[in-house]
């Protein structure tokens, strides 16, 4: 079995190539934080000033859609912008469409709650665990995620409902 050598060219490449590859990881890592810092402060500049502070993400699952509609977009309404991710294709580009990419992530995105609240950090909601408990007969979780939620925003709800 041969032994694989390095040659004096796949040194001198790795040394080229090194102080580009961390540039461009510290380029990619500013460039995010600014991103990051640009929409906080234009959400909270054109949201939360004008009294929206949520931004509510679900779909037309048979799982959540009517509990979510009846349950709780009702208690956070005008305050809330909401997405449906069943007509994503139909999202322009906007804000809204912009921070949930930016904040959902790639995992547990829908349902989704955000709660901006100025020169705060930013709370992140996921409800999708807590839905597949709730279809399992085990609401516990469900009802106090939701509780966190309405909080967190200061919004009374019944507990009624």
């Amino acid at each position: 079995m041969r032994k694989a050598r390095t040659t004096w060219w796949q040194v001198a490449l790795i040394v080229l190539l090194l102080p580009l590859v961390i540039v461009s990881a510290i380029a990619a890592v500013l460039l995010f934080v600014a991103y990051s810092v640009f929409l906080h402060i234009t959400i909270w500049t054109w949201w939360c000033l004008r009294g929206r502070d949520v931004l509510f993400v679900y779909s037309d699952s048979p799982i959540w859609c009517e509990y979510i509609e009846q349950r709780v977009l009702p208690f956070l309404g005008p305050r809330a912008t909401v997405l449906n991710w069943s007509r994503r294709k139909r999202w322009p580009l906007s804000l809204s469409r912009l921070a949930f990419y930016h904040f959902g992530g790639h995992r547990q995105f829908n349902p989704l709650a955000v709660v901006f609240r100025p020169f705060h950090r930013t709370r992140t909601f996921r409800f999708w665990e807590a839905f597949r408990e709730y279809k399992h007969g085990r609401p516990d979780a469900l009802h106090a995620l939701e509780r966190e939620l309405f909080l967190s925003t200061g919004i009374q709800r019944p507990d009624s409902v």
